[in-house]
């Protein structure tokens, strides 16, 4: 369905379950992994409906000198 979400966090002393579900749109899950450990920014894409892998983050550059 990709309709729901849960999330299962720790809170020092126990647990949270979450869930949220859409009524009428779907989460764009990434296909290649069952269990995924997103970042903090990733968690508000996906709970935005952002497809986090066509979000790439830009290319690390290293330069020598500066001119």
């Amino acid at each position: 369905r990709r309709d729901r979400i849960k999330m299962l966090l720790w809170d020092r002393n126990g647990f949270w379950l979450l869930m949220k579900r859409l009524e009428q749109d779907r989460f764009v899950w990434p296909r290649k992994e069952a269990v995924l450990m997103p970042r903090t920014e990733q968690l508000h894409w996906l709970l935005e409906g952002i497809d986090i892998e066509a979000m790439r983050a830009h290319p690390r550059r290293y330069y020598q000198r500066v001119t």
